[in-house]
């Protein structure tokens, strides 16, 4: 019987929103009849200029910026603030509340909302603007008591969208300051400065001078159009940065996979020196960027044994001095092909110089020191340790204690010491599989890049 009385959690949202509904209502009622009792309608004044500000809030609701799925934003705030600093608290809540009121419509519990919470931030914001103002009618008095109707009115524009966005569960605090507020800093203050001089021009000196309202208005209309199109703008490149990013692992995946599928014995290297080549680069604090760039090269740092002589690689046996001069021919090789490729250079460089020794007896060029890069370096830790921990045609892997002792007997000689050292924290803590590079584990990454390189090529064509 329990699955009878069974509450979802959409029902419980639902009860949840039309709940905070009927708060909303209740104070907006309270607020509206104290207004009424307190400060009255300015019946001295002549109801076509509030009339004319409530089809402008109007108009400048419809014409309300989309900048995501829930969240928008519109200048309707400025006649709201006009209205409240010239007009009044009670005018200033009348207006918040006909904003809205063309959205009228299902679902109906949602413009109840929007409508107590207008009605709510107008009748606050003209209260806050009669606390600096009373019956002076001085510039900085006019000017006060709209930055204060203004601070109100964001505020509570915050809070009370923050709420109705928590409670629908569609949004959060931090996703409406985040998107919002750069834009709300930015150009309020300028907007609510000339609202404040077009309420001192329509008190003192002519009602007229509200036409001249328009200017902010659209000014305040452009520059929310502008702030989302730059938005929508950096989004795009971000996007099109990873899908670069991706495509360069992919491309970086199908080379070496050329190479895997030629020597049999290094299958799986290269994805291997890439992880640890990774992992390194963020023990020693490098940026995110970096860490990438380490793994990219890592995977391609061998790729210039594709162009060495057919059965250089797969010989069983040790290397005469000619062919090791040959085999050490494949880093020039590999930067020679890889310089060929678009935004390739920085990797290029890296490879050529990842069998570089920090005594300067490496190759090809006998770097010494820091003159090799700093990622060079760390492929060259982790090319060795790898190579020791795999078996050859020529000899049985060693157990990952023995190379490791190897690491720490040439640092300062072949190695950077503080790339040993941030290897070696690693392997400490690290479990067997990681130790002896698992090709199960480490080639499922690049089996993923292939999988990815798959689908973007099918969904491009």
């Amino acid at each position: 019987m329990r699955r009878f009385f069974k509450v979802s959690d959409q029902d419980s949202r639902a009860f949840a929103v039309r709940l905070y509904a009927c708060v909303l209502v209740l104070l907006s009622s309270i607020l509206v009849g104290g207004l009424l009792v307190t400060t009255g309608f300015p019946t001295q004044q002549s109801p076509w200029p509030l009339l004319a500000f409530g089809l402008l809030a109007i108009m400048a609701e419809r014409q309300s910026v989309r900048f995501t799925e829930t969240i928008e934003l519109s200048v309707a705030f400025l006649p709201l603030l006009f209205v409240a600093v010239v007009f009044g608290p009670l005018p200033a809540a009348l207006i918040g509340a006909v904003t809205v009121l063309p959205d009228f419509g299902r679902p109906y519990t949602r413009w109840v909302i929007w409508t107590a919470n207008r009605t709510i931030i107008g009748g606050m914001a003209g209260l806050a603007a009669l606390y600096p103002n009373g019956s002076a009618t001085g510039v900085g008095l006019i000017l006060a008591a709209t930055f204060l109707a203004a601070i109100v009115d964001f505020a509570l524009d915050l809070i009370l969208n923050t709420l109705t966005l928590v409670i629908r569960g569609t949004g959060s605090a931090r996703d409406l300051a985040r998107n919002l507020g750069p834009v709300a800093l930015a150009g309020i203050p300028l907007y609510t400065s000339l609202v404040g001089l077009l309420a001192y021009s329509y008190i003192e000196l002519s009602p007229w001078s509200a036409a001249l309202f328009f200017i902010p208005a659209y000014a305040a209309q452009r520059l929310f159009v502008m702030y989302r199109e730059q938005r929508e703008t950096l989004r795009d490149l971000g996007a099109a940065n990873a899908r670069l990013e991706r495509a360069n692992l992919s491309f970086a995946t199908a080379l070496v996979a050329t190479l895997d599928a030629r020597d049999r014995y290094t299958a799986g290297h290269s994805a291997s020196v890439a992880i640890y080549s990774r992992d390194i680069a963020a023990r020693l604090g490098l940026s995110e960027r970096e860490q990438q760039l380490a793994h990219l090269c890592g995977l391609v740092h061998d790729i210039g044994k594709v162009g060495l002589p057919a059965g250089l690689l797969e010989k069983p046996g040790a290397l005469t001095l000619e062919e090791r001069r040959q085999m050490e021919e494949h880093s020039s090789i590999g930067e020679r092909i890889l310089s060929k490729v678009d935004d390739y250079a920085e990797i290029a460089w890296i490879v050529k110089h990842h069998h570089e020794r920090v005594d300067g007896l490496g190759y090809p060029d006998q770097l010494v020191g820091s003159e090799i890069p700093l990622l060079s370096r760390i492929i060259a830790v982790a090319d060795a340790y790898d190579a020791m921990t795999s078996d050859r045609p020529y000899r049985d892997a060693m157990p990952s204690r023995v190379a490791r002792l190897r690491l720490a007997q040439a640092v300062e000689s072949q190695f950077d010491t503080t790339v040993v050292a941030s290897f070696e924290a690693i392997l400490a803590g690290a479990d067997e599989k990681y130790r002896v590079g698992s090709r199960h584990d480490f080639r499922s990454e690049a089996d993923d890049l292939r999988g990815d390189l798959r689908v973007a090529v099918s969904a491009a064509s």
